[in-house]
């Protein structure tokens, strides 16, 4: 069956009665979920697994799809508003999102961020369709020794996430280092940095480390300051409507960082949040004015908004082709899959043609409904900003507790959220910026992992990385990426 006829299938199922009403389902879920900080998709999923055991395979995987990428389309609204990322995938979209808050421009950051989400999720189904039985040997072929090239071609753009010291940007990243290594060594067993306490044995959780450094910090910030007069913007709405000059700012990024999306997407265990912040670093390095970035930037919410979106649909091309889980929450879909009965992988699209093509053509549905859904109900949204600060920021607190305790039902992460929250507030404090912290504690644990596997299969020689073709190329744009800026950095100052 050709990608066309697969598709046709695929829209008998997904526009019958049930099935647009399972996708509506699926995408208002999730995006209420992804609005709330710290729960996320694969807490929804999870709970859904019961609750949709007996149903029909396509429909019930359907909406875990619909919950998956609405969780992730509705993320960025937390984000933008109280600087409390609702997913990972959603923590770029607060580097330029919250402060255009912050300025009276909620209604039109939200807006950005819903046309963006839309165009990126658009655009990575039609490559879904295309390109998914293709790039599945793409995903293969990316080994170890690619794997940490790519980790290490995002490490060298850390110093593109400050606005101040390169220095301090990087002390920021080596703390994010040392945090990635608490826990169990996944190669020796062995326990590393947890003091003898059991909880840290299975490491930190991204969001406790993300929401502290981010809301928490925040929420510090705003009981200082609160007799700021500065801040009054933060009240505001403002204009829905974008200009010309917007959609025409937006344009570029959103395109270019809709296909690097949707790439990234595709390789198992990058995912949205790496996605997400490799789009904010490429496009702030190609921006004319970079100095922009983190200060209200069209481009800076519109490039990672784009990106995490396509990153969703990218995630489902290993999932489906290969039935290898691309991310987190593809992982928990996997176990949907095999619980209702289906194994994915390259026997799924000629088996069951009405599942592999049916969850393809309900993310046109659902991204359509999302768009739908999501601009009529910003000026609601935006009515967070106008909760008297007491209130809003005991509301910031109380659902951030609530997400940290329902990944884990630990009261010790609790504990952890309040330190980060501190040492959050003491980065802002001394002008430590917390992105690199961040970067590097996502990608620390992969580039170890990724390092120490090569290393194994080249029997210890560090050649591995020069013989094998797709890692050499990553480390040569890695070292470019590195060399150009200073290149300019030393001209401007000859000049």
């Amino acid at each position: 069956m050709g990608s066309i006829e697969g598709l046709l299938t695929g829209f008998q199922t997904a526009f019958s009665i049930e099935g647009i009403l399972f996708v509506m389902i699926g995408v208002l879920v999730g995006t209420f979920i992804g609005m709330l900080p710290g729960l996320g998709p694969i807490t929804a999923i999870a709970v859904m697994i019961p609750i949709t055991f007996g149903m029909d395979p396509t429909t019930a995987l359907i909406m875990m799809a619909g919950v998956y990428y609405g969780a992730v389309f509705g993320g960025s609204t937390s984000s933008i508003l109280l600087n409390a990322p609702g997913i990972s995938g959603t923590v770029a979209s607060s580097f330029d999102g919250y402060p255009m808050a912050q300025q009276g421009k909620a209604g039109k950051a939200l807006a950005i961020a819903a046309i963006a989400s839309f165009t990126g999720g658009t655009v990575s189904v039609v490559l879904l369709m295309l390109l998914a039985p293709a790039l599945s040997s793409v995903a293969i072929a990316f080994g170890p020794p690619a794997y940490f090239a790519l980790m290490f071609m995002g490490l060298t753009a850390i110093s593109s996430l400050s606005e101040g010291s390169t220095i301090k940007a990087l002390i920021s990243a080596v703390v994010g280092f040392m945090v990635a290594t608490i826990g169990i060594d996944g190669q020796t067993g062995t326990q590393r940095f947890t003091f003898g306490n059991v909880n840290l044995l299975e490491g930190l959780d991204f969001l406790v480390i993300a929401l502290g450094l981010f809301a928490l910090a925040e929420v510090c910030t705003l009981i200082i300051n609160r007799k700021d007069r500065s801040i009054q913007n933060a009240h505001k709405l403002g204009s829905l409507r974008l200009t010309k000059k917007d959609f025409k700012e937006m344009s570029g990024p959103v395109t270019r960082q809709s296909f690097l999306g949707f790439i990234l997407g595709v390789l198992p265990g990058a995912g949205a949040t790496i996605a997400s912040f490799i789009s904010y670093i490429s496009e702030k390095r190609i921006a004319k004015k970079p100095e922009e970035f983190g200060k209200g930037s069209v481009k800076g919410l519109a490039a990672p908004e784009a990106s995490n979106n396509a990153a969703t649909s990218g995630a489902f091309v290993p999932l489906l082709s290969l039935g290898i889980p691309g991310s987190g929450t593809t992982a928990v879909m996997l176990g949907a899959f095999i619980v209702l009965g289906v194994q994915p992988g390259p026997l799924l699209m000629t088996d069951r043609p009405e599942i592999f093509w049916g969850i393809i053509a309900s993310m046109y549905i659902g991204n359509v409904f999302l768009l739908i859904l999501n601009l009529p109900l910003i000026p609601y949204f935006a009515k967070i900003l106008t909760v008297p600060r007491p209130l809003l920021i005991s509301l910031v607190i109380m659902f951030s507790m609530i997400g940290v305790y329902a990944i884990s039902f630990n009261t010790f992460d609790l504990y952890m959220l309040l330190l980060f929250g501190v040492i959050g507030f003491l980065m802002r404090l001394f002008a430590f910026p917390a992105p690199p912290l961040i970067l590097a504690f996502i990608l620390g644990g992969m580039m170890e992992q990724s390092f120490r596997q090569s290393l194994t299969i080249s029997n210890g020689s560090l050649m591995v990385f020069v013989t094998e073709p797709i890692a050499l190329s990553l480390l040569i744009i890695a070292l470019l990426t590195f060399v150009v800026p200073l290149i300019r950095q030393l001209r401007k100052q000859k000049g």
